[in-house]
């Protein structure tokens, strides 16, 4: 079961996007609740700034300035309501979430403008959508966000400075921007990395580096529901004699003879056919999607004489034979995807009471 990766951005950048993430799904949040609760206290913030800044003003400025900065307050409000009733991953799912940032971005300018206010106070505000985004968004939806932030900047200040000031300012503010955005987008990958890593380890055994027993469980129901034509064979396997084992040569040997059987079991099986698994202590197990009763038999007894013929060698030279039980089950001969693992588990148990080193399969 293989386990994605997170790849980082191109070249230190901001330009590639994730692993197996397809271009539209690459504008949309890296966790849809979290974004939206930041950019509702963004917006709410920045809604209540404003404010203070009318009120501070009044009597101030153009009606036509007073008028615009009292509707971007509304405005502002209002997407922040928005923002908080509306479901998060609707929100996300219809790419309304950059938008947002872009929005921001346009209306940051507008206040600018209205007020002629070409300050670095002013320009300030414009991080605010670009940390949102940064933090919460995926790699393109950044670019996106931090593009319009810029060009956005720039516009506004050639409207409102000399054009040798407007340059000087959106070189230096510009430059903030982008740094922000790239910083925090690299920190973003590390963490990404180590979530992944982090869901890796939850799914793989540490001992065997096989799957675990919930991952096994999720795998078969996913497969068996699936039904493949010829249905699915699941293998489940015992070391004989694993107590002795232990008792003689000590539990390092006893965690050897596991690393080992593991091993002759990804020798002769292939991952891309199937599902190798740990269930715990020492029993492991083997899916086979797509694979009739008959065959599944089949590969049990090839795996049987496998292990039998790779005995264990321990660091001082000891050489341990070993041999495994193996029960078969087969989706086509039970009722429910739950009775596969008790179907395999009564043919363990059979063969273990037959005298070990053997295969049974499930009683027709």
């Amino acid at each position: 079961m293989p386990l994605g990766g997170v790849s980082g951005l191109a070249s230190g950048g901001l330009g590639a996007e994730i692993n197996g993430v397809s271009r539209m799904d690459a504008f949309r949040a890296r966790d849809p609740r979290a974004a939206t609760r930041s950019c509702t206290l963004i917006l709410t913030v920045t809604a209540a700034v404003l404010l203070a800044s009318n009120v501070a003003g009044l009597g101030t400025g153009t009606v036509t300035a007073q008028t615009a900065s009292w509707a971007l307050v509304v405005i502002l409000l209002a997407i922040a309501v928005a923002c908080a009733r509306v479901r998060p991953e609707t929100l996300d799912r219809t790419g309304l979430l950059p938008a947002v940032g872009v929005g921001g971005v346009a209306l940051l300018c507008a206040i600018d403008v209205l007020t002629a206010d070409p300050s670095a106070a002013a320009q300030a505000f414009f991080a605010f959508p670009v940390l949102w985004a940064s933090a919460h968004l995926r790699e393109a939806a950044v670019v996106l966000v931090t593009t319009a932030a810029v060009a956005g900047e720039a516009t506004t200040l050639l409207v409102l400075l000399p054009p040798r000031g407007a340059v000087t300012d959106t070189v230096f503010f510009g430059a903030v921007l982008v740094v922000v955005a790239v910083m925090q987008t690299r920190a973003n990958r590390t963490q990404d990395r180590l979530v992944a890593a982090l869901h890796g380890l939850a799914r793989v055994d540490a001992l065997t580096g096989l799957v675990n027993r919930r991952s096994f469980d999720e795998a078969m129901e996913s497969v068996v529901r699936s039904s493949p034509p010829a249905g699915t064979a699941m293998l489940l396997i015992d070391i004989d004699r694993f107590k002795m084992i232990n008792d003689a040569y000590g539990h390092p040997a006893g965690d050897a003879a596991l690393v080992h059987v593991a091993e002759v079991l990804r020798e002769h099986v292939r991952a891309d056919d199937a599902v190798l698994a740990r269930l715990g202590g020492d029993e492991l197990a083997v899916l086979l999607p797509g694979c009739s009763p008959r065959a599944g038999t089949s590969r049990a007894q090839e795996l049987l004489h496998a292990v039998a013929a790779r005995p264990l060698h321990l660091d001082d030279g000891t050489s341990v034979p070993l041999s495994v039980s193996i029960g078969v089950a087969h989706s086509s001969e039970v009722p429910t995807v739950g009775s596969l693992y008790t179907a395999a588990d009564d043919a363990l148990y059979r063969a273990k009471r037959a005298g070990r080193g053997r295969v049974t399969a499930t009683s027709h």
